[in-house]
């Protein structure tokens, strides 16, 4: 485990959400993540996200001042277990009238993917086959891909 006040690199990515609750449940239900952090500052809602895999969260602002979407094609990606939990989360989106492009399979590296819209427009990639962890490892003992 990290010390407290250690974390090096990459840790967050902070967005503008119009309902707190509306985002949390979203994220839970199709990103498989949690809260880790939740406050009031000077007014506003703050709070974080994350899938608890890594020291890594998603940060939300909850303003009534909505700000431009993150996409259509700039996105949040998760992987998912399967290619069927993709498809269940498109069958999910679709019934609860979200916007879906997808699902698509683009073979190696990307894999099979699919983008879901969350309540305030932005977007949410989740995929199943994707080589993220490959080529960071590659790139860390120098292997090229």
């Amino acid at each position: 485990m990290t010390a407290p006040g250690s974390d090096l690199g990459f840790t967050h990515i902070a967005l503008v959400c119009t309902d707190a609750d509306r985002t949390i449940d979203f994220y839970t239900r199709y990103g498989g993540m949690t809260v880790i952090h939740d406050r009031n500052d000077a007014g506003a809602r703050v709070f974080w996200l994350s899938d608890l895999r890594r020291a890594f969260a998603v940060v939300f602002l909850e303003s009534k001042q909505p700000e431009a979407p993150l996409g259509p094609f700039g996105h949040l990606g998760v992987c998912v277990e399967s290619r069927e939990r993709v498809d269940e989360l498109v069958a999910m989106a679709n019934t609860e009238g979200r916007a879906v492009e997808g699902p698509t399979d683009t073979g190696p590296p990307v894999g099979y993917w699919a983008f879901i819209r969350d309540p305030d427009g932005h977007t949410l990639e989740v995929s199943h086959g994707q080589a993220v962890e490959f080529a960071v490892e590659e790139s860390r003992t120098g292997q090229s891909s």
